[in-house]
């Protein structure tokens, strides 16, 4: 099914589309093209309030008296719904993004690989019990927490919906899911196949609109129980300040810095290329992105003049050419706010080596740049630029490079090379993030927990662990009958 130009979507709410309380219809463009794309509803309050209701009713109704197999039952459609409908999803994604086919293609591939592993996973939900003695039996039981309130960004609209969306359904709970508004397609199409595969209505609603409204309402909403949070280390603080005071259960995903230790020990024919793909696969603007290269003193300038060969030849252009290895940005004032990193670069002392300029023709492009003479003190290395810039910075050796990986205020993910098999588990263990690749520059997997240190974060997606977060535990004690043990001799 071709992606039809210059259609209007509404809201979806209590499994239908909905007008926006508002009226306000979004013109959306193509960011690779700068042409109009569609035209979306934007939520306002009460189109929360509604949608709010609309997930409470399913809770209190239908979707919470499905038992547990029916919800993988479930789950499993929606998986078989995207594996039939993944070439509108892919272009829809592609054109809504900017960012190449060939890369959304292998995200939809993992989204249903996410849908399946937590519909298996629905087995793993169960308590425990054991007598406490005397009369006294203790049994527990797992409940989902609620409505959740999931907002997810613009680099990964779909995937990133699936991340949340997956393991609430998988729990039993209900959500009111709010996509950027800048690329809110593909979440209003999974609402659509959702229903279609039998999903109750009001279980899953989304509701496109800006942050700072539409999203603070969503956090701070009586009815909303729990909240999951992709997106900025700043935004991620303020969601936390809204949470705080009606001490709502929260997961926050945000920001990255990410190192990528390259020592000289190292299979440099597979580290360099696969190095240049970790922070140019999705034209940097991935969390994970490895944006800072640190590289062993004695391999540095062969390695800068490696990577920036690599990085040159990259093919920039059209999404939805199967060729381009790397799209557009998200938007022509996020590209000029990655040159404006580049620049102050420049002046800080770091080389252009390679790109450090927009893309030919029209559009948010911006070509692969790669940045030597680095020092993790300059803002280039510090501050999450989150375009396809890579900073290179030297280190003397082992304790030196740990030193440098840690000396960022994010602890997201970390890649080691080396060909030294102890080095990389001493490393794994020394560097502050929440995940570490050892000669594999690979991230996100179905079953792998997913999450930060430090300001990159807390909280997990993706495991088992992620399940726990949108459940509750209820304790039971009961009495057996038995004559109950009396300490005291009452």
């Amino acid at each position: 099914m071709a992606v039809a130009t210059g259609r209007e979507y509404g809201l979806f709410i209590d499994g239908e589309s909905a007008e926006p309380a508002s009226g306000e219809l979004r013109d959306l463009t193509e960011p690779a093209t700068g042409e109009p794309l569609a035209r979306a509803a934007m939520a306002g309050e009460q189109d929360v309030d509604r949608a709010v209701d609309a997930a409470q009713a399913a809770l209190s109704g239908a979707w919470g008296k499905t038992p547990p197999n029916e919800r993988s039952r479930l789950l499993h459609a929606l998986a078989d719904a995207i594996v039939a409908n993944r070439k509108e999803l892919a272009e829809l994604e592609a054109r809504n993004v900017g960012k190449a086919i060939s890369s959304v293609k292998a995200e939809l591939a993992v989204a249903v690989d996410h849908y399946r592993f937590f519909a298996s996973a629905i087995a793993s939900i169960a308590g425990r019990s054991n007598p406490v003695g005397g009369s006294l039996l203790f049994y527990s039981q797992k409940e989902p927490v609620g409505v959740c309130g999931q907002i997810v960004p613009w680099n990964y609209p779909f995937m990133m919906s699936t991340w949340k969306v997956a393991p609430a359904l998988a729990a039993g709970c209900a959500i009111v899911l709010k996509p950027d508004p800048q690329t809110p397609l593909t979440a209003l199409r999974l609402a659509e196949l959702a229903v279609e595969v039998g999903l109750p209505p009001g279980v899953l609603n989304v509701v496109p609109g800006d942050g700072p409204t539409t999203g603070s309402y969503l956090v701070k909403h009586p009815g909303v129980d729990k909240v999951a949070f992709t997106g900025s280390t700043k935004t991620g603080g303020e969601i936390m300040r809204l949470c705080s005071e009606p001490i709502k259960r929260l997961t926050l995903e945000l920001g990255g810095k990410s190192p990528n230790l390259l020592f000289a020990d190292a299979d440099l024919a597979d580290a360099i290329p696969s190095s240049v793909w970790s922070i140019y696969y999705s034209a940097g603007q991935s969390c994970e992105a490895r944006s800072r290269l640190l590289v062993e003193q004695s391999i540095y300038d062969d390695v800068v003049a490696q990577f920036a060969g690599h990085a040159g030849s990259l093919k920039v252009g059209d999404p939805l050419d199967p060729e381009t290895q790397v799209g557009s940005l998200i938007s022509t004032s996020h590209r000029d706010r990655v040159h404006g990193f580049v620049e102050r670069g420049r002046e800080e002392g770091a080389e252009v080596v390679t790109g450090g300029e927009a893309g030919d023709g029209k559009g948010a492009f911006y070509r692969p740049t790669v940045l030597a003479k680095v020092d993790n003190a300059m803002e280039v290395a510090q501050e999450e630029i989150f375009g396809p810039v890579v900073t290179v910075i030297p280190f003397a050796d082992e304790r030196d490079a740990v030193r440098i990986a840690n000396e960022s205020k994010y602890g997201l993910f970390a890649t080691v090379w080396t060909g030294d098999p102890a080095r990389g588990h001493r490393l794994a263990r020394q560097i502050k993030s929440g995940m570490i690749g050892i000669n594999t520059p690979y991230t996100a997997f179905p079953g792998i927990p997913f999450g930060g240190y430090k300001q990159s974060g807390f909280g997990r997606e993706l495991g088992l662990e992620t399940l726990e977060l949108y459940l509750e535990t209820k304790s039971v004690l009961v009495s057996t009958g038995a004559k109950p043990y009396n300490p005291f001799g009452l």
